[in-house]
């Protein structure tokens, strides 16, 4: 196992040893960064563990390794070494535990085995020894090592115990979900949604970097389906909770548009690496449950939900506390995300074609992404016309764009001066000799500048002159 940590990390860990071992003190490395070398998953995020004082002895260790500039977090008992693509942070064994009403954690140091118990799961709640005469030692006290091998999630501790004090590990629970794709035991799930209304002490940051974290896992919908069968979707994310569900009328069903929304957001990721771009998928249709209507002979209609979809993202925006840039971003992919479907009938002018380019700007080719992800149909033929569609868009979309460079391409040598040089009056020879010159340029015979254009037209001019 030790043989998977980067060489210039276990340095660094077996330095921390000595350093610890002169000091007389115990360090471990311990939570994820443990579970991913037992995995296999490259890390960047190094956690070093001290049974004492973890900032001071991050000093020590910051300026052995030459970054005497660390930060600090006196109050929580932890510090940052930045130490080239690693983060390593140095923290004193503790717990945390959040006061009824508190979004403010209470700090209590500890033991090894008290600070790997108040970790959120078993597969973070394990530990290296880092002392020169026992380095690379397991410590696990709960079993986590087994946990990994049958790919579940559960507390060390009582679940309940767990998420009454720090509910945010409620979030922790949904994301390790889809990012280790690990089943959360049915004991830990009751637990949550007995106790899923304590999420709202937690700072909205701290949600919403879980959401993200979430929609940057290789299948994402495994972390929201965790999110709304544990009740907590109505609460960080009500916009996508009310999105399930099925209407029947006169025998006529539409798809449920929360499963709907999340194959969108797997298919995305399937895609694209891009967080941005699976948030919009994510919200791309929140507007439908306010604009879902059935028109009798016809169907059922969700007429403008791009529009109202888009309103709503600034609401959301807000609450979630969203940058400027993001939003941006998710309320144009969320306003265009059926403009190419329209653009792919006949008869659609280029007009319609460059309003399309001009709008989505940047981001057109994230949104022809996510219009394909956007297909989930079951059927093969129906996907096979949906993607033969976009596809005509993208050639459409090819075509404008390379009709616009001509159109803006124009010879260095202009009219009124080629009208000097032959000694004729205006009249269509000066559009034949300013062609003949863009051809050239075209064509990779002369070089696109005023000196090659001008010594160009001397060759060629007598053609041009009866």
């Amino acid at each position: 196992m030790l043989k998977r940590i980067p060489k210039n990390i276990r340095t660094v860990l077996e330095d921390a040893g000595r350093l610890a071992q002169e000091s007389g003190l115990a360090c471990y490395t311990v939570g994820g960064f443990v579970r991913d070398i037992i995995l296999n998953i490259p890390s960047r995020d190094v956690d070093i563990m001290v049974i004492g004082d973890g900032v001071a002895f991050a000093r020590k260790l910051g300026k052995h390794l030459g970054v005497p500039d660390i930060v600090e977090y006196g109050d929580f008992g932890t510090a940052l070494i930045p130490y080239g693509e690693f983060l390593i942070e140095v923290a004193s064994a503790r717990t945390e535990t959040y006061e009824s009403s508190s979004r403010k954690p209470k700090i209590v140091y500890t033991d090894l085995k008290g600070d790997l118990g108040r970790r959120d799961f078993t597969v973070n709640a394990m530990a290296l020894d880092l002392d020169p005469d026992n380095f690379g030692r397991l410590v696990d006290e709960y079993g986590g090592l087994q946990d990994i091998q049958d790919k579940i999630l559960r507390t060390p501790l009582d679940p309940v115990k767990t998420f009454e004090d720090d509910p945010l590990r409620m979030m922790r629970a949904a994301r390790f979900s889809a990012q280790l794709e690990f089943v959360l035991v049915p004991e830990a799930m009751e637990a949550m949604k007995a106790h899923v209304e304590r999420i709202k002490i937690v700072s909205q940051e701290r949600i919403t970097d879980e959401i993200t974290k979430t929609l940057e896992t290789r299948k994402p919908s495994i972390g929201f389906y965790v999110m709304q069968e544990a009740g907590l979707l109505p609460l960080v994310f009500p916009e996508i909770a009310v999105l399930g569900g099925v209407e029947d009328r006169d025998g006529q069903k539409h798809k449920d548009v929360f499963h709907h929304t999340l194959k969108v957001v797997d298919n995305a990721a399937q895609r694209s690496d891009k967080m941005r771009l699976r948030f919009a998928a994510l919200v791309h249709d929140i507007g439908k449950p306010a604009t879902k209507k059935f028109i009798a002979g016809i169907g059922w209609s969700y007429h403008g939900h791009e529009e109202l979809g888009r309103k709503m993202l600034n609401e959301v925006s807000q609450r979630m506390r969203l940058s400027r840039k993001l939003t941006a971003y998710l309320k144009r992919m969320t306003r265009l995300h059926l403009r190419p479907i329209a653009l792919a009938q006949d008869g659609v002018t280029d007009s319609g074609i460059r309003r399309l380019i001009v709008e989505a700007g940047e981001n057109l080719e994230d949104l022809m992404i996510m219009v394909r992800a956007d297909v989930t149909s079951k059927d093969p033929k129906r996907v096979k016309r949906y993607y033969g569609n976009f596809d005509r868009v993208m050639d459409r979309i090819e075509e404008v764009v390379a009709k616009d460079a001509m159109r803006a391409f124009q010879s260095p040598l202009r009219g009124d001066e080629i009208i000097k040089l032959l000694g004729v009056e205006p009249g269509p020879i000066i559009g034949r000799v300013k062609a003949a010159i863009e051809e050239a340029i075209l064509e990779g015979e002369i070089e696109n500048d005023y000196e090659a254009a001008k010594a160009y037209f001397f060759k060629i001019k007598d053609q041009f002159i009866d």
